[in-house]
């Protein structure tokens, strides 16, 4: 074990320690490969050292590529902040705190590495070798596809950079078409390599299971939004078919999934660990209550539901998501905990987000939840979409959410079969309200071609395409010349 932490602390030190001439497009490896790409332990240090890297890029920018730009967030109790540029939807490329690809390509960087030097270390264990070639596949997939579906076309990069060479550091943009097929095929061939359908303690590492979860996101996407069609649905389909084989189930209650003290449970597939002591706060600081803002003028059960204060509210649950769940949904006040003033009218004063409240280490709030990447009740709800994509009926998986969320109150909310429109329509509710604050909702909207119809700050700009993807930022494109703008922020 020793020996492995010293792998992990060179791996880092190698990685983090060359920046500076790389335009920040990957990093350039110091490590010598004549001294380090020896063991199983080395291999080891740099499977881990690649999660750590993902977890720096995970506490915020995921939440904000994959659901602040959507209907879930409002004004907060604390103002506006930057948030205000994700809900209302003004962001140029000049934004202040834009999430930039620079960092996710540390992590690419990070799989090209193991791709390139693991095959030829001498490990017993061909299995155990395998294993990490998998989850490298799958970690750049996963890296990828969360880009493409951000920003579009992409520069194209599968290989380490090792030494600064402006030709291999200063590329163009890449179609995405073929950013997805390095994806599909990533994934196929870690989905070859895993030895077993099985997850590692903690389910922190992508697992087979979990890879073909994300092989389903990617197909349902590419099924809608790249003109896959039903070729793509059925083999999305497949995949959730194959990931429902390992050992996941619904946990009851929906509280118990989010418990800093049940992490890596049996509903989650994949997330990323985050620990009091060992990693820094994540996003969800942003969305609690400081004794600053909390008014004293409400009652003593609302006060003892919010506990120990911590962080800062400056984001809200919007009205138009807040006002679409029902009082009998346990999911409710799972995912946030409203606030109303003892006035004559009952006055709403705002909300806190519950779902990842953190833990209370000596009378101080953490806040160092997982981020979740996939869990059993999303793939439920990616099966009854891809089922209804094919013309199936969806009910069973529909049903199979709702009976957890409504418990006795189940019988109210059955779901009855009815035209693909609103089929769609009662699917994408369901993954609002099943997955509100997992960063989920804006890649939701986009792909079932609802985004300009249900965010408020895009209603009245229908038309205006180039608003699906992200502006590149000012200090991206400083950096890489040959990179042009999005159409529409240049």
């Amino acid at each position: 074990m020793k020996k492995l932490h010293i792998a992990i602390l060179l791996y880092l030190m190698g990685s983090l320690t060359s920046c500076k001439e790389d335009l920040q497009l990957t990093p350039i490896s110091q490590i010598s490969n004549a001294s380090f790409w020896k063991t199983l332990d080395d291999a080891k240090g740099a499977q881990v050292g690649m999660y750590v890297r993902l977890r720096s890029q995970m506490a915020s920018n995921y939440y904000l590529l994959g659901e602040a730009r959507s209907d879930v967030l409002d004004k907060s109790i604390a103002g506006v902040g930057n948030y205000i540029y994700y809900y209302q939807n003004s962001l140029i490329k000049s934004t202040p705190g834009l999430p930039t690809w620079q960092g996710l390509y540390t992590v690419v960087h990070d799989a090209n590495l193991i791709l390139k030097y693991i095959p030829d270390i001498a490990i017993n264990s061909v299995s155990a070798k395998n294993e990490i070639l998998a989850q490298a596949y799958a970690m750049r997939a996963f890296v990828y596809f969360t880009m493409v579906k951000t920003w579009g076309d992409l520069p194209l990069i599968t290989e380490p950079t090792e030494s600064f060479n402006a030709e291999r550091i200063q590329r163009p943009r890449t179609d995405k078409a073929e950013i997805f097929k390095l994806i599909k095929n990533d994934i196929e061939e870690a989905l070859r390599l895993y030895p077993n359908n099985n997850y590692t303690t903690g389910r922190f590492f992508w697992s087979r299971a979990a890879t073909n979860a994300l092989k389903a996101d990617v197909y349902l996407w590419t099924g809608k939004m790249l003109n896959g069609g039903t070729t793509d649905f059925n083999i999305a389909l497949t995949a959730i078919n194959d990931a429902e084989t390992s050992d996941v189930a619904l946990l009851e209650p929906f509280s118990s999934i989010f418990d800093y003290a049940n992490k890596g449970n049996k509903e989650i597939m994949m997330a990323t660990r985050f620990q009091v002591s060992e990693s820094p706060v994540n996003i969800y600081q942003d969305m609690y209550m400081s004794a600053t803002f909390m008014t004293n003028n409400t009652d003593a059960a609302t006060k003892a539901a919010i506990g120990i204060f911590g962080g800062q509210p400056y984001t809200n649950i919007s009205n138009t998501a807040r006002l679409q769940f029902t009082n009998d949904d346990v999911r409710k006040n799972a995912s946030f905990i409203e606030i109303y003033l003892n006035d004559a009218n009952h006055t709403y004063y705002g909300s806190v987000i519950s779902k990842f409240r953190g833990t209370v280490v000596s009378g101080v709030r953490q806040f160092q939840d997982d981020i979740i990447i996939y869990r059993y009740g999303d793939l439920i709800l990616m099966k009854a979409e891809a089922k209804n994509a094919l013309g199936q009926d969806p009910s069973a998986e529909i049903n199979k959410i709702r009976k957890r969320a409504y418990g006795a109150n189940y019988n109210a909310h059955i779901f009855i079969n009815g035209a693909k429109e609103q089929n769609d329509e009662a699917i994408l509710t369901e993954r609002l309200l099943e997955l509100v604050f997992e960063g989920k909702r804006w890649w939701d909207l986009v792909r079932f071609g609802k985004a300009f119809e249900k965010i408020p700050s895009l209603q009245s700009r229908t038309g205006q395409t180039h608003l699906l993807l992200f502006p590149i930022a000012e200090s991206t494109l400083s950096l890489e010349p040959k990179v042009t703008p999005n159409p529409g922020y240049e």
